[in-house]
């Protein structure tokens, strides 16, 4: 398994959407790279940090309500 996949695959991983196969062929690979060792203790680490942090964010709809207003005011100051 290439680091890139390697990566891919530990990304996937923290999200629960890697199969047996790839976690399987993942821990392989990290047993001989200390590269993506490093890389899967630090994704494991952000991940773990952001599910602490309790960061609230908009919803959809909120978000799409707040585009159409900023586009409606975009609008209204173009120059011509």
């Amino acid at each position: 398994m290439p680091c890139r996949e390697a990566n891919h695959v530990c990304d996937k991983s923290q999200y629960q959407e890697a199969t047996v196969w790839e976690k399987v062929k993942l821990n392989i690979h990290l047993l001989l790279c200390s590269f993506c060792r490093n890389y899967t203790k630090n994704n494991t680490k952000l991940t773990r940090t952001i599910k602490a942090s309790n960061i609230s964010y908009m919803d959809k709809t909120c978000k799409e309500a707040l585009k159409k207003e900023f586009d409606k005011a975009l609008k209204e100051h173009q120059i011509n």
